[in-house]
């Protein structure tokens, strides 16, 4: 349900379905993070999920590093939205 209210906010950004975008990829990766964390708090001696979770938090790390560079207000708006980083005032 949560997902679908998500496609539906970028969708009206961008006036299509982007399952591609890179905040719908985002997106994707901080909801299987959110569950993989929530599963290792039960099974803490679970090495693959252990293994999995870093493989997404390094994409999901790449694809906000990429997003930031190119540009910096979506970046800030979908950290915003997902909860995902404070923000330091520089």
């Amino acid at each position: 349900m949560f997902k679908n209210a998500f496609i539906s906010v970028i969708s009206q950004k961008e006036n299509e379905e982007n399952k591609g975008s890179v905040e719908f990829q985002v997106f994707t990766f901080t909801t299987k993070i959110r569950r993989l964390t929530s599963h290792l708090e039960l099974h803490k001696k679970d090495s693959s999920s252990q293994r999995g979770l870093r493989k997404i938090l390094g994409k999901r790390q790449r694809l906000l590093a990429y997003l930031a560079k190119k540009n910096r207000a979506r970046y800030k708006e979908l950290i915003d939205e997902l909860g995902i980083r404070e923000i330091k005032n520089r």
